[in-house]
């Protein structure tokens, strides 16, 4: 991270060194970033770390709001939302009422609402349910801890058995609402009745041990101050360390409406919002994204947010009803094709999403995609980026994309590769051991004939990795095992009688530990000690379609950065590894492991386990 700011506060020096240099940020640090009037630099410096994080991608969703009622048993200052049964504003809707709001465009229904004295277990089960079974493609996004909890008291179960219910019906992620801010002191002024820091942190870590991530939020701009707000923030930094389940966090500015809570100011100022999406981003460096959620921000503010450290407009986001209660004065509902002209005037890329962040489309010219894993610093670190965009993307996403004709190129896995090598043109260059790599290793209690009609659960990242564990399985060993693709992020291993990681993943799960299973196979090292040769996992290549010149240009900016990242091979991968928990020396051990520049050895491999894949294929 080599980004150039000229500070107008000289407090941020210190701040900006620990940051460039990997390191986290303290409580200290976080009060520095409030109090500074450097709102520019501070939304710099949050900036270039959303670069790194997101490249120059900005993610939406085509989603639908439902608040099924407004009917609660509590009464929370703060909320301009709920009633009481009986009240001539009450409303509540059946499944059917549910089902007519949806369509087959909308590709996450997010799902929360007042606490119903009255509606009975199965009726929350069933509304899931019938979601999906209308509505196959549909992500059901639902339920706060809030509303968790009160399930849990009510219907007399653990928070546990709660969920896996909701889990089997069709939940896959939960939305982050219900936080506020963690301060005992806040809670009991404003909302004494709701669930407190601890309750929220037992429901939210539950979910990702059962391989339901969420999202985290912080509702800000009212009676909290500076201190409680980064408190927040660093609570959920270490939730985050043991669970690594968050997917975003969003800092929601509060709407005063009718609630008769007085702040200081009637709505949160620009510069407000801007500075608290900024330090968000640059405490929680181990949160994936930061949301700048317009319907509360309204849609300017948000626009100037992604370049502020958000890197998610949120979506579509139709029948929202709780802040525009509140007061929001942003649009009931924004047109997929308006986000994607906000995001492209800001000067990113368009990203449509699915509830996991995996891409689903991309709406933007001269794209390349960027594997987001410590093996590829090398190539990217120095990489001079001209005309040409940035999509950090997993393996297996991008040979999708371009699949669809929406990358240019990128370092794609062999497996994509070969899949559409009428399509894609390579280069010299790839991802190749020369023995072990330690990124992609096979977990168990077996040994590898003990795994025959086992169950191993994949990483979702894969596209060449799971085809190298099957010929190692079939071809290697004589062994079936029944390979089922997990969701990367938070998973429940003890399900699975294996479990195979790549990437980063597998470098934490290596260095950490902690997973339940005791043998660790590095298959690159599998393949070598079988074969003698070198596995190539991933191939730099463009599209066939690209005129001849930007060809050249891709192969020059390509070369150009290679040589930098292997003349700095010692130091490159020090931030980067930093993140997973490697010291600089261990990253730059990992990186030794690689050849980045494909001869007739690699050439061979290639061919090779090609000829090995089409074997296990028909057999």
């Amino acid at each position: 991270m080599n980004t150039n700011i000229h500070f107008r506060d000289k407090n941020l020096h210190p701040v900006w060194d620990k940051v460039q240099r990997g390191e986290r940020l303290t409580l200290q640090d976080g009060l520095i970033l409030f109090a500074s009037p450097d709102v520019i630099s501070i939304g710099k410096m949050a900036h270039a770390v959303q670069r790194m994080k997101s490249g120059d991608a900005v993610y939406y969703v085509v989603n639908q709001k439902i608040e099924p009622t407004n009917i609660c048993v509590l009464s929370c200052s703060f909320c301009d939302f709920a009633v009481k049964q009986g009240s001539p504003e009450a409303y509540e809707m059946t499944v059917a009422d549910i089902l007519a709001k949806l369509n087959s465009d909308v590709h996450e229904v997010h799902i929360t609402g007042g606490l119903h004295p009255d509606w009975p277990w199965e009726y929350y089960v069933g509304m899931v349910r019938d979601i999906k079974k209308a509505f196959p493609q549909l992500d059901v996004k639902a339920f706060t801890a809030v509303e968790i909890d009160f399930f849990h008291k009510k219907f007399k179960m653990p928070i546990a058995e709660v969920l896996r219910q909701l889990y089997d019906a069709g939940l896959r992620t939960m939305p982050g609402g219900g936080a506020e801010v963690f301060s005992e002191r806040v809670r009991k002024l404003l909302f004494n009745q709701k669930i407190g820091a601890k309750t929220w942190f037992d429901v939210h870590t539950t979910a990702h041990r059962m391989g339901i991530p969420s999202n985290a939020t912080l509702l800000y701009g009212h009676i909290e101050t500076y201190e409680e707000r980064v408190g927040h923030m660093l609570r959920l930094r270490e939730a985050q360390d043991q669970t690594g389940g968050f997917l975003s966090f969003i800092p929601l500015a509060f709407q005063p409406g009718d609630t008769g809570i007085k702040p200081k100011n009637e709505f949160t100022s620009a510069i407000e919002d801007l500075k608290t999406i900024a330090v968000s981003r640059l405490m929680l460096d181990n949160v994936p994204h930061i949301k700048a959620y317009w319907v509360m921000l309204t849609e300017e503010v948000a626009s100037v947010a992604l370049n502020f450290g958000a890197d998610d407009m949120d979506g579509t986001v139709g029948g929202e009803k709780i802040a525009h209660d509140a007061g929001a004065v942003s649009p009931m509902a924004m047109a997929k094709e308006k986000l994607v002209k906000i995001i492209t005037d800001a000067g990113k890329i368009p990203v449509e999403r699915d509830v996991y962040y995996n891409a689903l489309n991309v709406d933007a010219a001269n794209v390349i995609g960027q594997i987001p894993y410590l093996n590829s610093v090398p190539f990217y670190a120095h990489f001079e980026q001209r005309q040409f965009k940035m999509l950090p993307i997993a393996p297996r996403r991008m040979g999708v994309l371009a699949q669809k004709g929406q990358i240019d190129a990128g370092l794609f896995s062999l497996m994509d590769y070969f899949a559409q090598e009428e399509s894609l043109e390579a280069a010299r260059f790839g991802i190749a051991s020369r023995d072990q790599v330690k990124s992609v290793i096979l977990l168990t209690n077996e040994g590898w004939r003990g795994l025959h009609g086992k169950t191993i659960g994949i990483i979702d990242d894969t596209a060449t990795s799971v085809k190298l564990l099957q010929v190692l399985l079939e071809k290697k060993y004589g062994v079936k095992a029944n390979l089922e693709r997990m969701h990367a992020g938070v998973n429940d291993y003890s399900r699975y009688d294996a479990v195979m990681l790549i990437g980063d993943a597998a470098l934490r799960a290596v260095k950490e530990g902690g997973t339940g299973f005791y043998l660790c196979y590095d298959l690159a090292k599998e393949w070598y000690d079988w074969q003698k040769m070198p596995f190539v996992f991933a191939v730099w290549a463009y599209r066939r379609t690209l005129p001849p010149e930007r060809k050249a240009e891709l192969n020059e900016l390509i070369d150009t950065a290679l040589q930098r990242g292997e003349a700095e091979i010692e130091t490159v991968g020090a931030v980067h590894g930093r993140r997973i928990h490697l010291t600089p020396e261990e990253s730059a051990e990992f990186l030794q492991g690689f050849n980045y520049r494909l001869g007739d050895r690699e050439q061979e491999a290639m061919r090779l386990f090609k000829k090995l894949i089409e074997e296990v294929e028909v057999s």
